[in-house]
């Protein structure tokens, strides 16, 4: 774009008040380095003490050396300010941000924090984000001065996994995201007159693709972060050189190094691994994943990583796959031993434990984030019960157990044809089956009290409970709750959605939208 496009008051304001702040390139003596460095900290003793303490592991005989590089120190508090900044700075220095211009994107956390800093120039950002995000991550992005549409749906689902019995689902949602969207100070002539491109979205769970048609329609800018070449070139101009930067100032290389991190967007593997290439023609990054159905906040398990631009396993070194709850007492033992750091971190530092056990290395682990938006979640490692995701099968072969099934949802309640299915496919009587109203399943997930027709229900209970909702995030997300509060649940993993004969129904036949509030 033409210069006459540029904002140059809003250009100078963000490189003043914001680009100033943060790690960035800069010429010195002819050569270029990076400012504003995050630390890069020698772990090595202390993962030796976790591995022994912890895990009744001897890895002091092994020959290696881990540093952690802790972003959680950047100004808002994750590694997802690099690419942020580097996708505005373009924006506004091509015309695309302006005085008045909103930004809107799809987040898990940590990438709607970072758009928070934009309120230090005059720029509105919104944040479409999930109820699944810890409590921790809602309140900084409340603190952090960025405007929120909360749906009451997965941001993580891979684009294109439509399922047809979603169709309901997102007229539901297409309705709560008109009446955000008119709270947000936005017309909705423009949201009805596309309604069905939305509804479309919605039922992929595409809520990536929703985010860019939002701020299509409303004329407002999008980061596109999933898709834009400049969350990897943030990692690959900045993040690589200065992680390899600080190596040599310590007298060592990053070529004899590997990098060991988690995957949300892509952009943080995808940049160091060109890194890597462009400079010591090697693979160097190990990309670490979370099993499926297992939550670790903000990070994708494979399943929902393949298919999205950045994903590239030809170009790591490894990628692994690694169970949070076995990080979780490492998570304990470094918070406890002063060093900030969030689930995501806890991951990697016990994948490269696994790699220093079998052959040694030397490993930069990226400590994205730290622990304060994970406290509530910290503070329960070990000294809770765990509720468990159970499959049809298992609680069919084990119903004599079961004394109650609870249904749990904010927007659908089973028609009689769900009960009765519900019953038939777990072998549970349907006498047995609670259904409370959506008054009731949102006082429960607000995790305030537990509502007293629940808990009646539960104090009842001879044998064990079982959470069931539409697709088994919202019941996952109650057992959660309800643990907290240290009563045991399991929940139906796949809900009733998963279940083999609804499979053979339109959902409308079994579910219906709520009407009691």
């Amino acid at each position: 774009m033409s210069e006459g496009n540029i904002d140059n008051v809003l250009l100078e304001k963000f490189e003043k008040e914001v680009l100033s702040q943060v790690p960035h390139r800069k010429e010195k003596d002819g050569k270029v380095e990076i400012v504003n460095a995050t630390p890069l900290l020698d772990l090595t003793n202390d993962l030796k003490e976790c591995a022994k303490t912890v895990y009744d592991v001897d890895v002091s005989d092994k020959d290696f050396k881990i540093y952690g590089k802790f972003d959680g120190t950047l100004l808002t508090g994750s590694i997802k300010l690099r690419p942020a900044i580097n996708i505005i700075h373009d924006a506004i220095t091509t015309g695309k941000i302006k005085t008045g211009t909103t930004v809107i994107e799809a987040t898990s956390g940590n990438f709607g924090i970072a758009l928070g800093l934009l309120s230090k120039i005059g720029v509105t950002a919104i944040a479409l984000v999930s109820r699944k995000l810890q409590e921790g991550v809602f309140k900084e992005l409340r603190n952090g001065n960025i405007r929120i549409m909360d749906l009451d749906m997965d941001i993580c689902p891979a684009p294109g996994m439509e399922d047809k019995q979603d169709a309901l689902v997102a007229k539901a949602t297409a309705a709560n995201i008109r009446s955000q969207l008119i709270e947000l100070g936005f017309e909705p002539e423009t949201y009805d007159n596309n309604i069905g491109d939305i509804e479309t979205l919605l039922a992929k769970k595409d809520i990536i693709n929703l985010a860019k048609f939002l701020a299509k329609i409303y004329n407002c800018f999008c980061p596109e972060q999933y898709d834009n070449d400049l969350n990897v070139e943030a990692h690959r101009t900045v993040t690589g050189v200065e992680i390899d930067q600080q190596l040599h100032e310590n007298g060592e290389s990053l070529n004899d190094y590997s990098i060991v991190c988690t995957f949300g967007t892509g952009g943080t593997s995808g940049g160091l691994s060109k890194y890597f290439d462009e400079q010591y023609n090697k693979k160097g990054v190990h990309v670490i994943f979370p099993p499926d159905q297992q939550d670790v906040a903000g990070i994708r398990t494979v399943g929902n990583a393949d298919g999205l631009k950045y994903y590239n396993p030809d170009k790591y070194a490894g990628k692994h796959q690694v169970d949070f709850e076995q990080a979780k007492p490492l998570l304990k033992f470094m918070v406890d031993k002063g060093h900030d750091m969030g689930e995501s971190s806890a991951l990697e530092l016990y994948a490269a434990l696994q790699m220093i056990h079998s052959n040694g290395g030397k490993f930069v682990v990226m400590i994205c984030d730290g622990i304060d938006k994970y406290r509530k979640n910290f503070e329960k490692i070990g000294n809770t019960v765990t509720p468990t995701q159970v499959s049809q099968q298992e609680v069919a072969s084990n119903a004599s157990e079961y004394d109650k099934v609870i249904w749990v949802h904010t927007q659908y309640t089973p028609r009689d044809e769900g009960l009765e299915l519900l019953a038939k496919s777990l072998g549970i009587d349907k006498s047995k089956i609670i259904v409370p109203n959506a008054r009731t399943a949102q006082q429960l997930l607000s995790g305030q009290q537990v509502p007293e027709e629940i808990d009646q229900a539960l104090q009842e209970s001879k044998g064990k409970s079982l959470m069931v909702c539409m697709a088994g995030r919202t019941s996952l997300m109650a057992a959660n709750v309800l643990a907290e509060k240290g009563i045991q649940t399991d929940s139906l993993t796949g809900g009733i959605t998963g279940l083999p004969e609804s499979k053979t129904k339109d959902l409308s036949q079994i579910i219906e939208q709520v009407s009691q509030f």
